[in-house]
């Protein structure tokens, strides 16, 4: 099912296997200079960038109490940390294919999608994706700005006795998450080359700190603590024996869901990659090991610390431990690194991506920066500081839980790309109106029935696990499997669609 026209291939050059589009489609009414495809002038993301971008966006607060709830659930800590690599591992497998469309020909995630969906539908799956990154980006503002309160109440006490404000906030936890979400506000106003920057500072800066405080950890405590002996709960007479698969499958489903939204998006960065490469072996070295390492920091220096400062579960945050050190030039410096972690996380996670999807949708009025300030206002008018009040119920249940649920998406983009077309777009053609991805009114109503029929089994489940409404347990139970189940079916529903389409046709 090849792509290519006659057209196309006079308008686009081919270096190693990159593509370049020589005559920009500027006319169309579908592109503006942030959507268009990238210049090879453009790609200076390399190997060393990618593989920074993962450590940046890995290396953050979420990661570091990942395997809390799993040893919650009765996991040991080498069980838990093992069921984070794992995730990461599977959810990197269409990260990397994903990654392939971006880098090829130089396009963003909403682009990309217009090949499956139409140059219209592809709103809908753009939007899905804008909207869960919106609610992360509150989320992680609002950690931001959390840590500057926490560590900034060490050296001004006065702030924890201020009354609190009609936001439910006193005006101390006001001013420092305002003050972060305005530093964020900046970065997206400088543009993607200062993200990238951003991220090689954030990269080194943030595995050397976190082996610091293990190693303070290990050393103040003279060992990491009795969690690293606790026997899982599942052996022969534990407390959950014989219940290893039903607490293992969807703790891994959930940390597939973890990164599972930017494995849709992760075209965004890779159309700045210089060859396919870099974004491989960047994004295979920087992923998995990063989310592995920074789960285990997590578990031996929370084990450490409670021994040193008396068994506390709010030890589990960094920045509630951080603000029990002494020394204030440690603080401060645990300030400034927590800072930068979010900001840089927040940024490349939360940001790039909404952004380009709120300027696909009116490509001629929204750019890329103002995609960001709308993504900053959504973040701020959704106060964050109510929807981290219950992390596991917001966090875990509702986020994870629907990024869950786009693996469906995954799957249309992925049998699209690969199986239909066998990873040969026109490049001109994404941009046209009427062009060869126009389809019906601008939308393929194939590509809508296949995301429609991977998410309906999970959304009994889904619903059930995020509202009170009792639900049957078999769909539970199925929703356990909501990622891999909905990427499957949506995979499979579009290909056997498309076939028998074209072969009537």
């Amino acid at each position: 099912m090849s792509s290519h026209s006659a057209t196309e291939t006079t308008r686009v050059s081919v270096v190693n296997g990159i593509h370049e589009l020589t005559d920009p489609v500027v006319e169309s009414a579908f592109h503006n200079e942030d959507l268009a495809p990238t210049r090879l002038a453009d790609r200076k993301w390399g190997l060393k960038d990618i593989a920074a971008l993962w450590i940046s966006m890995a290396a953050c607060v979420p990661t570091y109490m990942l395997a809390s709830s799993l040893i919650a659930n009765g996991m040991n800590w080498y069980q838990a940390v093992l069921t984070v690599f794992l995730g990461n591992v599977i959810v990197l497998i269409p990260m990397v294919m994903n990654a392939h469309a971006g880098t090829k020909y130089g396009i963003p995630f909403p682009v990309y999608c217009r090949a499956s969906f139409g140059i219209l539908g592809a709103n809908v799956p753009a939007l899905l994706r804008a909207l869960v990154a919106c609610g992360w980006f509150g989320i992680q503002a609002w950690i931001g700005g959390w840590a500057i309160y926490t560590i900034g109440a060490q050296f001004f006490p006065s702030w924890e006795q201020l009354p609190n404000t009609w936001l439910g906030i006193n005006n101390a936890k006001l001013g420092c998450f305002l003050f972060f979400w305005a530093i964020n506000v900046f970065v997206i106003y400088r543009g993607i080359e200062s993200i990238r920057l951003l991220l090689n500072i954030k990269a080194p800066l943030l595995i050397v700190l976190g082996l610091l405080l293990l190693a303070w950890a290990y050393r103040r405590a003279g060992g990491f603590g009795t969690m690293l002996d606790q026997p899982s709960q599942f052996v022969p007479g534990g407390p959950q024996e014989g219940r290893f698969w039903a607490v293992f499958v969807p703790s891994l489903t959930a940390n597939v869901g973890f990164w599972a939204t930017l494995s849709l998006n992760i075209p965004d960065f890779t159309r700045y990659s210089r060859t396919q490469r870099d974004q491989v072996l960047g994004q295979t070295i920087g992923l998995p090991t990063t989310m592995g390492l920074y789960a285990f920091i997590g578990v031996a220096v929370t084990s450490a610390a409670f021994v040193i400062y008396g068994h506390d579960e709010t030890l589990w945050d960094p920045v509630v431990l951080l603000s029990r050190f002494d020394n204030k030039a440690v603080l401060i410096v645990a300030m400034a690194a927590l800072t930068i972690a979010t900001l840089a996380t927040n940024i490349a996670a939360n940001v790039v991506s909404p952004a380009n999807d709120f300027a696909h949708v009116w490509p001629r009025r929204i750019t890329f920066r103002v995609g960001g300030y709308i993504t900053a206002l959504i973040g701020l008018i959704m106060r964050p500081w109510k929807l981290v009040e219950d992390p596991s119920g917001y966090i875990f249940k509702w986020l994870v839980a629907y990024s869950s649920l786009l693996g469906a998406v995954g799957g249309v983009l992925i049998a699209d790309y690969f199986v239909l077309r066998r990873t040969r777009l026109d490049l001109p053609g994404l941009y046209e109106h009427r062009g060869p991805y126009w389809y019906s009114l601008g939308v393929n109503p194939v590509a809508l029935i296949a995301l429609a029929a991977g998410i309906a089994p999970c959304i009994p489940g889904f619903i059930g696990t995020v509202t009170t409404i009792a639900v049957p347990a078999f769909w539970l139970e199925v929703y356990h499997y909501a990622w891999f189940l909905s990427f499957a079916i949506a995979f499979i529903t579009y290909v056997m669609l498309m076939k028998a389409f074209s072969r009537r046709a």
